[in-house]
């Protein structure tokens, strides 16, 4: 096999992972290719992270460091990787070692199968249950939302083929429905089963606050699904609604003012129908600029977060 594989490994605290996983990838990919490259992604490490990265990378010019300037998130570090990656094949692992890389055939095999993203899934976590019933809650809901039958959508052993990557716009949180994202746009995706491991050093990213976030992060996927390409449907809707209420309201104090020649118990009924068509101008008018935000939106540089590139010598290459 000729073609380039990437590997794009964000990590944060991971100093005593990092040597254990490269050695790891290095055996497993090589079989494969010798065609290969390892981004790591130093997403604000407060340990020697970073300098565990880089003594590898000046021991082995196929590995490359990026440290950014602070902990921005996965979704950043994640494009980041992305963006200065070469390969035609993109693979992702978390740098805790929770990830086999003795899984990587079994991927690079589904991408040769024709699928354009193969995500990993966890059949057997070996994770507290403080973490894996919340996992499994979310991955139900996300499958019943989307219609995506996928058991574990937030696993970040991933593979990808550079189309995929190359149209994945991530922020905030959004890396955890990656493979939702991709769906939307007809790409062809894929599961498979892989082996977990416990974890080996250092403690779990996860906490109560993320646990909360996942829920508000399922009502913005649920948006996206249905509004990404067009919020004016959402806001003009729901305004277009409310114009109608207003209206029908406002005949029928019309209505009422000439037969009666009087409104006087309807006062409060009058400031409603006034209410209802200010809220459904405005919401109208909020949907028309969302339309036009997502037509003149450009994507954003995440170039600006990084303060350091180690064995970067060439932009792009096959």
């Amino acid at each position: 096999m000729n073609t380039k594989i990437s590997f794009v490994i964000p990590a944060k605290d991971e100093e005593k992972s990092i040597k254990q996983l490269y050695e790891e990838i290095i055996a497993n990919a090589q079989p494969i290719t010798k065609n290969i490259e390892i981004i790591f992604i130093d997403d604000g490490s407060k340990d020697g992270t970073f300098d565990t990265m880089s003594s590898l990378a000046r021991r082995d010019e196929r590995v490359k460091v990026i440290k950014l300037r602070g902990n921005f998130g996965k979704s950043v570090a994640l494009t980041v990787g992305f963006e200065n990656s070469c390969g035609k094949i993109i693979i992702t692992l978390d740098g805790d070692l929770q990830d086999d890389p003795k899984e990587i055939p079994k991927f690079i095999k589904k991408i040769e199968e024709g699928y354009d993203l193969v995500s990993g899934w966890k059949k057997k976590r070996k994770d507290p249950i403080t973490k894996t019933i919340p996992s499994i809650v979310v991955n139900f809901l996300t499958a019943a939302m989307s219609g995506l039958k996928i058991h574990d959508v937030n696993c970040g052993f991933k593979a990808y083929k550079r189309s995929v990557v190359e149209n994945l716009h991530l922020y905030g949180d959004l890396y955890r429905f990656i493979p939702i994202l991709a769906s939307r746009q007809n790409f062809k995706i894929a599961e498979i089963a892989i082996n977990h491991r416990k974890r080996k050093f250092g403690n779990s990213k996860y906490g109560f606050g993320r646990f909360i976030s996942g829920w508000l992060d399922l009502l913005t996927l649920f948006f996206i699904i249905r509004y990404l390409r067009r919020p004016g449907h959402f806001f003009g809707t729901i305004g277009l609604l409310s114009l109608s209420i207003g209206f029908v309201i406002g005949l029928y104090i019309t209505y009422l003012k000439i037969t009666t020649g009087g409104i006087a118990y309807r006062q409060p009924l009058l400031s409603l129908g006034i209410l209802l068509i200010i809220l459904g101008v405005q919401l109208i008018t909020t949907g028309l600029f969302a339309e036009m935000i997502i037509f003149f939106q450009k994507k954003e540089d995440h170039q600006k977060f990084i303060i350091e590139k180690v064995n970067f010598t060439k932009k792009y290459s096959t």
